[in-house]
C-alpha cells in the first residue's frame, strides 16, 4: 500500500486463501512471469488484482484460479467514491487463464475511484466462464473508460463477454442510490473464440446506459448445447463490425470494411519504458 516502484516477479504462488496479489494506491509497478496456483472451485482466490494504482505492467503470467485471473479495482461504494483514486495506465499481455466460475480479465465490481486506460492483449484463456467482464451497480459512483482489447484467444467459455449493471452488492447500507456509474468507450478486437455457450451478455442500467461500446473482427463459435440467443442487450449502445455470430440490434454492424474502427492505442505509456531489475541474493553460512 501507498509504494511506487514495484517489481514482483518469477514466483510461483500456491493455495492463497484469498486475493494473491493485491497493490492499493500504489503506482510504477511491474508483475512478471508470476505463476499462481488455486483449486478453480476456491472462492475469492483473485490472482493479481491493481486497487487505485497507476502505471502497472501485468505480463506474462500463468493464472488458475477459481475466481478472476486480473481484477481492476479502485474502491468499494461512498468510501470509493471518497478517496477518488483512479486505477489508470494499467497494461495486462500475454495472460494465460483458467477460471471456470470467472474472468479472464475484470473490471469492478469495486470501481467507485474510477477506472481508465486499460490495455490488454495476446490474452488466452482456457475453459474460463467469461473473457472480459464489467462488474458495477447504482451505489457504486465512479466510471469504467477507455478500455481497450485486441487478440484475445479463448476455448470454452460461458459468455465472451460480459457487462452487468446489476451488480448489486454493497459495503453497508450507506451507499448513495444516485450514485450512477459511468461505463464507456469500450473497445474490442480481434478475437476467436470457440466452444461458446454464449457470446455476450450486456446490461447496463435504465437510465444510465453503457456507451460506446465497439466490437470488430469477433469470430465466436458457438458450443452444441448453445443458448438460442447468442447476444442478450438491454441499455447499452455502440457499434460493430466483422462480429460472428451477428450482434444485437444496439451494437449495429458498420460493415465489412470497418473492421480496423475499434481503436488500440499506439502510443507508450510511461511503465513500458521502465526495466525490469534483477535482483540476488546470497546465503551466508
Amino acid at each position: 500500500m501507498h509504494s511506487d516502484k514495484i517489481q514482483i516477479s518469477n514466483l510461483t504462488l500456491v493455495n492463497s486463501p484469498s486475493w494473491n496479489i493485491h497493490p492499493v494506491y500504489s503506482s510504477n509497478i511491474i508483475v512478471q512471469g508470476i505463476t499462481i496456483l488455486a483449486p478453480v472451485k476456491s472462492p475469492n482466490t483473485d490472482g493479481i488484482n491493481p486497487d487505485s494504482c497507476t502505471n502497472m505492467r501485468i505480463e506474462d503470467n500463468y493464472i488458475v484460479s477459481g475466481d478472476d485471473c486480473v481484477a481492476v479495482k479502485s474502491g468499494w461504494d461512498e468510501y470509493g467514491i471518497k478517496y477518488g483514486m483512479p486505477t489508470s495506465h494499467l497494461i495486462i499481455r500475454r495472460l494465460t487463464c483458467i477460471s471456470p466460475y470467472s474472468a479472464a480479465i475484470a473490471l469492478g465490481s469495486e470501481m467507485s475511484g474510477g477506472i481508465q486506460d486499460v490495455r490488454a492483449e495476446d490474452i488466452t484463456a482456457i475453459n474460463t466462464e467469461s473473457g472480459v467482464r464489467i462488474k458495477t451497480g447504482v451505489g457504486r459512483g465512479g466510471f469504467v473508460k477507455d478500455v481497450y482489447v485486441k487478440g484475445m484467444t479463448l476455448h470454452t467459455m460461458k459468455w465472451v463477454f460480459w457487462m452487468t449493471g446489476n451488480y448489486g452488492s454493497h459495503a453497508d447500507t450507506h451507499w448513495d442510490p444516485n450514485a450512477l456509474p459511468e461505463i464507456k468507450g469500450i473497445n474490442y478486437r480481434d478475437v476467436v473464440a470457440e466452444n461458446v455457450s454464449m457470446a455476450a451478455r450486456l446490461e447496463g442500467i435504465s437510465g444510465d446506459p453503457f456507451t460506446g461500446i465497439c466490437m470488430s473482427n469477433l469470430t465466436i463459435s458457438m458450443a452444441k448445447k448453445a443458448k438460442k440467443y447468442p447476444w442478450t442487450c438491454t441499455d447499452v449502445y455502440g457499434i460493430t463490425s466483422g462480429v460472428q455470430p451477428p450482434p444485437c440490434q444496439l451494437l449495429p454492424d458498420q460493415g465489412p470494411e470497418k473492421t480496423e474502427m475499434c481503436t488500440f492505442p499506439t502510443d507508450s505509456l510511461a511503465i513500458d519504458n521502465i526495466e525490469m531489475q534483477r535482483c540476488s541474493y546470497r546465503l551466508n553460512y
